[in-house]
């Protein structure tokens, strides 16, 4: 479930019997609930705007979930194993890494 950038994570809890949610990629522990997929999402929505609000009151800037940009410290083995990786494949060492961490989290989403 994605709004303005924020991503949730969702599980169903058969206990309660609904749907609860938590706000993934920033620092804050963001939760909310609803027993329909509906409910859920205005409930996800309204907790992204109480954030963006509270953050916008205490003169903050609101975490984001991501930059764009990711520092990585591997061991040199590695590093040059996945620059002669990208180089056979014709991309820049940059481009190989992007492509090969989306696949990585598109199937773990």
């Amino acid at each position: 479930m994605n709004h303005q950038g924020y991503t949730a994570r969702i599980e169903y809890d058969e206990r309660d019997a609904l749907f609860v949610g938590r706000i993934l990629g920033i620092r804050s522990i963001i939760s909310f609930h609803g027993e329909t997929v509906s409910e859920l999402r205005a409930a996800f929505e309204h907790a992204v705007e109480d954030y963006l609000a509270e953050c916008a009151a205490a003169g903050i800037s609101p975490e984001k979930p991501a930059s764009g940009k990711l520092l990585l410290r591997i061991p040199p083995e590695l590093h040059g194993r996945a620059l002669i990786a990208a180089q056979a494949s014709g991309k820049s060492l940059n481009q190989w890494a992007t492509e090969v961490l989306r696949e990585a989290a598109e199937t773990t989403l």
